[in-house]
């Protein structure tokens, strides 16, 4: 490997292990064995490699989520029991990566305070959007329309955000697929609060 994948290694490294804030460029140096000059060299500033760690950390979360999920739903199941097996993988993929769901709402915390990273941010949404119709719906990125990708995405990613966000507060509170889809059905069937309204 040269300097510029050692340090993108080091940085994700930093990224997990201190989170964006307390990482600096000599942290980054330290875990990569490159120099500090290279970080300018091959990506401008440590924002911006910080930014690259990032990007490609979920990109490897996608990846192996997806994979994850290729078999989830057993033939014959009902569309509310897919959804519902997604959704319990999808929070049982939460335990094995908390540093990386920790360093993600550190980054979101970031956001106000760097404007080209939340420009950097917005640019990727509709791509995360994508990928998350991918995962739920158990097909590849490619096979999604725009139109799935503009409705049902900013569905899944309000869905996945809020689940990965009270998984951090309080794993043992988080629902389980079966609760959510039961919500989700009732929210639409408007019986919420009981019985349909007349």
């Amino acid at each position: 490997m040269g300097h510029r994948e050692d340090l993108l290694d080091g940085a994700k490294r930093c990224l997990l292990d201190k989170g964006w804030v307390r990482t600096t460029a000599r942290d980054i140096v330290a875990a990569s064995g490159a120099n500090l000059a290279s970080i300018g060299y091959h990506y401008g500033s440590k924002d911006a490699l910080m930014m690259e760690a990032f990007l490609k950390l979920t990109e490897d979360w996608g990846e192996g989520m997806t994979r994850a999920l290729a078999d989830v739903a057993e033939s014959g199941a009902s569309r509310e029991e897919h959804l519902a097996a997604v959704i319990d993988g999808v929070i049982a993929s939460f335990e094995g990566d908390r540093r990386f769901w920790a360093a993600q709402l550190e980054v979101i915390g970031q956001l106000g305070n760097h404007p080209e990273l939340r420009e950097r941010f917005a640019s990727m949404l509709p791509q995360g959007r994508e990928g998350l119709v991918a995962v739920f719906e158990g097909v590849d990125d490619t096979e999604v329309p725009d139109e799935a990708a503009r409705t049902a995405g900013y569905v899944y990613y309000s869905l996945f955000t809020g689940l990965w966000v009270q998984w951090l507060i309080d794993p043992q509170g988080t629902p389980t697929g079966r609760d959510v889809v039961e919500g989700m059905r009732r929210a639409v069937d408007g019986t919420v609060l009981g019985a349909p309204p007349k």
